[in-house]
């Protein structure tokens, strides 16, 4: 079951960090966001992040499933989950970005209704002190998907 983490619970960084570099990243949003976590045996073995950008619009900020978990589909209920959620809460639409080298990424985002709408250009460039590659290509820019919520 998904649940909030609670603003007092440790924020699960080694999962986090499966889906961003460093920390320091990760704190330019988490304390901004809500943390939903999946948890299996009192264990955090998956979550997301949800950062509202304005009145109508929602953002995946970090999604993450424990390695030894991935492959099993628990990145697509928690996508799922995360829509729902955005629903609930009134936004009119979801955003999320990826490296335009995360193939896997693109195809469950658009697998589950999102569509790409822009490209942040550099963003890997400009905003990580290394080079960050992802099967083998270095990340570059930023692919943004979007799902409108009905």
């Amino acid at each position: 079951m998904i649940r909030l983490l609670e603003k007092e619970k440790p924020i699960p960084y080694d999962l986090l960090l499966l889906a961003d570099e460093t920390i320091e990243a990760i704190n330019k949003y988490i304390h901004q966001s809500d943390i939903y976590v999946l948890e299996r045996d009192n264990r955090i073995i998956a979550v997301f992040a949800l950062q509202t950008i304005s009145n109508d619009t929602v953002e995946i900020k970090n999604i993450a499933v424990d390695t030894a978990l991935q492959g099993q589909g628990i990145g697509q209920r928690l996508l799922k989950d995360a829509i729902n959620l955005a629903k609930e809460k009134g936004f009119k639409e979801i955003i999320i970005g990826t490296g335009d080298a995360g193939i896997q990424q693109l195809y469950l985002y658009q697998k589950v209704g999102f569509e790409i709408y822009d490209i942040k250009h550099r963003f890997f460039l400009d905003n990580y002190p290394e080079p960050i590659f992802e099967n083998g290509i270095q990340l570059k820019h930023m692919v943004m998907l979007r799902k409108e919520l009905k």
